[in-house]
C-alpha cells in the first residue's frame, strides 16, 4: 500500500482520553475526529449499565466510557457553528465540557437516551463560548438577544440583504421577540470591527485607531466635554441652590465650603453673628440639607 493511501494510525483510548479537553493534543483537529468516530457506539442496555455504575457508585470508568462513545455527537453539533470563524478544535473542547455535564446529571432511569440528553448541553457550551468569543463587544446578553444571535442569519429571506418591515415583524412573531429585537440584533450583526493597533509594517502604522486613544482616560476628547458639561450644570445648580438661601444661611455655607484658601470656623462666624457656634452648625446643617433636596430635584 503506498504512504499516501495508508490508514491513519489511531492514538490509544488513553490518548483520545488526554484529548477530550484538547482536541489539538493529538496533532491535528482531523485526526482527533477521525479517532472519535472511531470509537464504539453503546447499545442502549450497555448505556443503562454504565450510567447505574456511575450513579450508584460513582464509577469514573464508566463515566468515561460514556464520554468517549459520544464525543461524535459533539464534533457533530459543534460543525453548525463553524460559520461563527470560530476555531473548530475551540468549538469541539467547549462541547466536551457540555457532554461531561450532561453525563454526570444522567439518569438512565428515566428511559432517554443520553444522545437525547446531552443535545441541550453540548449546544448550551457552544452558545457560550460563541458569545464571549465572536466578537470583543458583546452582542447577545438576554435571552431575546441569544435567540436572535443564533436564527437571525438562517432566516433572512436572502444574505447580505437588509431586513424590510414585513420581514422584521415576521421574524419577531416566529421568534415570539419585539420588532425592535430583531432590529437592534440586524444592526449589531452587521457592524464590522476595527482593529486598534496595526501589526503591519508600513509607514502608515501610525494612523491606527490606538495612536488617537490617550493615555489616560480622563484626557480622551469626549469624556473631558461630558466632564465639562457636568461640572458647569453642577456650579449651576450650586447657584440657584444658593440664591434660595437667607442671607445669614447663604453666608454661612459660602464661608465654610466655597472659600478657595481657608474655610471660616464655626466659632469665627459665632462672633460674626454674635450666637454660639452650635448654632452655627445647626443654621449649616439645614442650609445643607435644602440645597441638597434642590439639587436632588
Amino acid at each position: 500500500m503506498s504512504q499516501t493511501t495508508q490508514s491513519l494510525v489511531l492514538p490509544s483510548a488513553n490518548q483520545l482520553a488526554a484529548a477530550v479537553a484538547n482536541p489539538g493534543a493529538l496533532g491535528t483537529i482531523e485526526a482527533y475526529i477521525s479517532a472519535v468516530n472511531a470509537q464504539p457506539m453503546l447499545t442502549p442496555e450497555q448505556e443503562v449499565e454504565l450510567g447505574r455504575r456511575l450513579q450508584h457508585e460513582s464509577d469514573l470508568d464508566a463515566a468515561r466510557q460514556l464520554i468517549m462513545s459520544h464525543l461524535r455527537l459533539v464534533v457533530a453539533i459543534s460543525r453548525q457553528y463553524l460559520g461563527y470563524g470560530l476555531p473548530h478544535a475551540d468549538l469541539i473542547q467547549e462541547g466536551n465540557i457540555g457532554l461531561m455535564k450532561a453525563v454526570k446529571r444522567f439518569d438512565p432511569e428515566r428511559g432517554v437516551r443520553l444522545v437525547s440528553f446531552a443535545v441541550h448541553w453540548i449546544k448550551a457550551e457552544i452558545h457560550e463560548f460563541v458569545i464571549r468569543n465572536w466578537r470583543l463587544v458583546k452582542v447577545a446578553t438576554t435571552k431575546a438577544q441569544r435567540k436572535l444571535f443564533f436564527n437571525l442569519r438562517s432566516m433572512r429571506p436572502e444574505e447580505g440583504t437588509t431586513l424590510n418591515p414585513a420581514e422584521i415583524d415576521a421574524i419577531a412573531e416566529q421568534l415570539n421577540v419585539r420588532p425592535q429585537d430583531v432590529s437592534e440584533m440586524e444592526l449589531r450583526l452587521s457592524g464590522g470591527e476595527l482593529a486598534l493597533d496595526n501589526h503591519n509594517d508600513d509607514d502608515d502604522d501610525h494612523f491606527a485607531p490606538i495612536s488617537y486613544l490617550s493615555d489616560e482616560g480622563t484626557f480622551e476628547p469626549t469624556q473631558v466635554l461630558a466632564d465639562r458639561d457636568q461640572q458647569n450644570l453642577q456650579q449651576h445648580g450650586l447657584l440657584n441652590a444658593l440664591e434660595q438661601l437667607d442671607e445669614r444661611s447663604r453666608r454661612i455655607v459660602q464661608a465654610r465650603w466655597l472659600h478657595d484658601d481657608k474655610a471660616a470656623t464655626l466659632h469665627e462666624l459665632a462672633d460674626e453673628f454674635g450666637v454660639s457656634a452650635e448654632r452655627i452648625r445647626q443654621i449649616e446643617a439645614a442650609a445643607l440639607k435644602k440645597m441638597r433636596g434642590w439639587l436632588a430635584a
